[in-house]
């Protein structure tokens, strides 16, 4: 039976922030006081102290102030005062959040009418309840390519408007290019990571505003192997494999996988499509036998499905091969109720049946578009990883493979003070605290510069030197910085660099022969991120005795 579904958004629905808006600061600082120095007469002298003054709330129960700097007063000099007085306990920068707003595609919101969805569900319930709110808000996707390695896809679909970035024929066993899909399959599964997001129509995608490198594959393994070279070369964040075979993996395919790893690429691979411990080729080469419980092992992601009760889907793959799960299906069971994609216009073979397989009666219709359907399987719960991956790699593009599959593993969402287990791997994909995470994880190294003072007082056959440091630890975008650690000031005399102080300190004195000296500092921050030596010295000091 043909399933007709009615998409429509209530008319009250309001976008109230942007998609990738991140907490923005207010210029202010939150300070929290000692218990012995809570009192408004100490957080007036402590705020004066630091030339600071009051703006905002202030909470007595938390013993919180709210201040803001004095004009002409800089915000990290207010701070630094702050924190040097024994009477604060904290003081931080005040940021001020976004409301969350999903997109307006109308398969977020519009109900599922089929007699086997439960009661309130939404046509595409999937992406709230793995957290793609919360990663959306952090990471919108742009610039981010993920290659589809699957059956083509119809590009004239709506959700694929302004998404394609590069198509690739690999397929010699049927003709047609690339942007064409009679299969379906490959449509379904790229839409799911990469369709058009916030048009007002259809589906929304994981990875939100992503690009798709479509290669359409004979799944011969020359072709895999060719694609994933493709895929690496033209620069791929996450690579998506919905397919499998049995039987021992060839090297060479391991060889592609590990080409494309060092191209940056994030491969994931669905688990198998039986309910067998031994997930087959391309997985068996991400995740190996024995690997999966073991959170910093395996190439790349093995994806098992889940189901709306969040257990491993009766159809899907289990084991010590399998690194997490996404939602393959809604319901278990002779006809799964599956995931909402799109879907080529015509009818497929898979609608029709034919050779001992029964129609599916997928199809379904969103604001009147019959071009959509209900598939399940593990090949639908790998691409939701795939487009997470690729949010995960546009919040923090230095982030490596490796880091962003163990983030996504350590992140999945599974009950308390469990870890890993054979059913779900590490747990259902969780983006918004995958994407949160990798933007925590800094990269970036600090800065600093040297300014000396002039000379001081000498002491024996030495000057005092006082040098002043400024430092600052980067966070662009969403990223959050883990603040400076240490500065060391370097001299050199004669082409020999050496460390001559560090400190936590914006000052610092050292006591000099006397010569001539380049300066230069090197800050250090708290995720051991370490400044390059500059070009050129901070400081040129010609140091005599008084």
């Amino acid at each position: 039976m043909r399933r007709s579904l009615v998409a429509a958004l209530a008319s009250s629905t309001v976008l109230l922030a942007p998609a990738g808006a991140h907490a923005a600061a207010t210029g202010r600082i939150l300070v929290t006081f000692a218990p012995h120095a809570a009192g408004t007469a100490a957080a007036a002298s402590a705020a004066a102290s630091a030339a600071a003054r009051p703006d905002g709330p202030r909470v007595p129960a938390l013993r919180l102030v709210t201040v803001r700097p004095r004009a002409g007063r800089s915000m990290a000099a207010t701070l630094r005062a702050l924190r040097a007085d024994p009477r604060v306990r904290s003081a931080t920068r005040e940021r001020r959040l976004a409301p969350r707003a999903l997109p307006d595609d109308p398969a977020l919101t519009a109900l599922d009418t089929d007699a086997d969805a439960p009661a309130g569900t939404t046509l595409e319930w999937t992406l709230p309840r793995e957290g793609f709110a919360g990663a959306w808000d952090l990471s919108s996707g742009d610039g981010a390519t993920v290659a589809v390695i699957d059956t083509g896809i119809e590009a004239s679909h709506p959700e694929f408007h302004g998404k394609i970035a590069g198509a690739i024929d690999l397929d010699d066993v049927a003709s047609g290019p690339a942007t064409a899909d009679p299969d379906g399959h490959g449509t379904h599964v790229a839409s799911l990571a990469c369709a058009a997001t916030g048009n007002a129509l259809g589906i929304a995608a994981a990875g939100r505003n992503c690009k798709l490198l479509v290669i359409r594959s004979d799944f011969s393994e020359g072709s895999i192997i060719a694609g994933l070279v493709a895929a690496a070369k033209r620069g791929a964040e996450a690579i998506n494999m919905s397919f499998g075979g049995t039987g021992p993996a060839d090297p060479a395919l391991g060889a592609a996988l590990r080409y494309a790893v060092g191209h940056g690429a994030v491969p994931v691979a669905a688990a198998a499509d039986e309910p067998v411990a031994d997930e087959g080729e391309p997985a068996s080469l991400l995740q190996p036998a024995g690997s999966g419980r073991r959170l910093g092992q395996g190439l790349g992601l093995v994806v098992t499905a889940a189901n709306g009760a969040d257990a491993r889907a009766s159809f899907a793959g289990y084991g010590s091969g399998v690194s997490m799960a996404a939602y393959g299906t809604l319901t278990d069971g002779s006809r799964p109720h599956g995931i909402i994609g799109a879907y080529p216009a015509a009818t497929t073979a898979r609608e029709t049946g034919g050779e001992g397989r029964k129609p599916c009666r997928c199809r379904a219709t969103i604001d009147g578009d019959s071009r959509y359907a209900f598939l399940a399987g593990t090949s639908m719960a790998a691409p939701q990883v795939t487009g997470a991956a690729a949010l995960m790699r546009t919040v923090n593009p230095r982030l490596g493979v490796a880091r962003v599959v163990r983030l996504l593993k350590a992140t999945a969402r599974r009950p308390a003070g469990t870890g890993w287990n054979a059913n779900l791997g590490w747990g259902i994909l969780n983006a918004g605290a995958a994407v949160d995470a990798a933007r925590r994880v800094d990269l970036l190294a600090p800065r600093s510069k040297a300014h000396a003072t002039s000379p001081a007082r000498g002491r024996g056959s030495r000057v005092r030197v006082r040098v002043r440091l400024t430092r600052s630890d980067p966070s662009p975008g969403a990223l959050v910085a883990s603040g400076v650690r240490r500065v060391e000031l370097w001299s050199s005399q004669r082409g020999h660099g050496r460390r001559i102080a560090r400190t936590a300190r914006g000052s610092i004195r050292v006591r000099l022969a006397p010569g001539r000296y380049e300066l230069w500092s090197i800050a250090v921050d708290r995720a051991g991120n370490r400044e390059r030596r500059p070009a050129r010295p901070d400081v040129r000091l010609r140091v005599t005795r008084p």
